[in-house]
């Protein structure tokens, strides 16, 4: 057996049903969309309810739907009717998971759920169910066949409700205006939580880290503060204060091939004027993709009046665990 082709197929099947899925999306979705928009502007919560494989995909839309801040929580069907059905409140949204729509524990639940106000979006393999007939609004999530060589176990069906469950949280996100600093708050932890916690004025190398000359010093005092300041760059202010530009090892290194006797340059000649630079009161997360975008290993950070306090390097973020 070719383990890499039979692999190559799976991958191939589920991708091939969610361009069918990608292709059939209509109004319903939009309709899905208001639904969670209002609800969550009206301080309801969205409810998510599913039964085997269906259910754990459900666990991972709620999931992805709170780390987003959509307010979201899972209801275990076959407890609902002891007592876990307390969870539910007028004013809800519930997004009902079951492919074939005649899930019984989910139909059983069905007329409890309705007894509440609440909106119903199913998600179903089919739009003639039950299921589908009871719920406000149907995104169908049918698929051709399963990945599973007997067409039995949930692979292209199961991908395909999770596929949904994502494509209903991000759009969800931009239509709720969800920020990068409201994502910040609700990713404390881990790397991802450090960068979009952090400012820049947090990680920054300021004060007698941070190499600095004024512009009319030469190559060698700059070379003698970076390695002060053990950094492999230096910021050469302007008499008023202001940065007037910034020098980098890499600089001298292409300086001293031209010329061995650079040391006794002026800095203001060789160093790079303009560069790139950052706000101390910025996120450590634009660092980050200012780094990142403009492929250097220093960058400037000034204050609002223009003024250089500090330099992030790269290895900086990488020993703080900001990357």
């Amino acid at each position: 057996m070719d383990f890499l082709a039979k692999a190559r197929q799976v991958i191939e099947m589920e991708t091939e049903a969610l361009r069918q899925m990608a292709a059939r999306l209509g109004p319903s979705f939009a309709r899905a969309i208001e639904i969670l928009q209002q609800t969550l502007e009206q301080r309801g919560k969205i409810v998510v309810v599913g039964i085997g494989k269906s259910g754990n995909i459900g666990h991972k839309i709620a999931a992805t739907l709170n780390s987003t801040g959509a307010t979201a929580v899972v209801l275990n069907s076959q407890n609902a009717l002891h007592g876990d059905l307390g969870i539910l409140s007028d004013g809800d949204a519930v997004l009902l998971l079951s492919y074939s729509g005649e899930t019984p524990e989910l139909l059983d639940l069905l007329p409890h759920i309705k007894r509440f106000e609440v909106r119903l979006v199913a998600l179903t393999g089919k739009a003639s169910s039950t299921l589908s007939a009871h719920s406000e609004v149907t995104l169908d999530t049918s698929v051709e066949r399963e990945a599973c060589p007997l067409n039995l176990a949930p692979t292209s069906s199961s991908t395909a409700m999770l596929v949904m469950g994502d494509a209903l949280a991000m759009v969800l996100l931009e239509a709720r205006g969800f920020t990068e600093k409201e994502f910040a708050r609700f990713h404390p932890g881990g790397a991802l939580g450090r960068a979009l916690l952090t400012k820049v004025s947090d990680i920054m190398r300021a004060g007698d880290r941070m190499a600095s000359v004024p512009e009319q010093a030469t190559v060698r005092d700059t070379l003698a503060a970076m390695s002060k300041a053990r950094s492999g760059a230096c910021v050469v202010v302007s008499p008023t204060g202001k940065m007037a530009g910034i020098f980098t090892h890499g600089d001298f290194a292409r300086s001293y091939q031209l010329d061995p006797h650079v040391g006794d340059k002026p800095v203001a000649d060789l160093m790079t004027r303009n560069p790139i630079q950052v706000r101390a009161d910025s996120l450590a997360v634009e660092a980050v993709n200012t780094i990142g975008s403009h492929r250097v290993d220093d960058v400037v950070v000034v204050d609002a009046e223009g003024r250089a306090v500090g330099l992030v390097d790269t290895q900086d973020l990488a020993r703080l665990k900001i990357f």
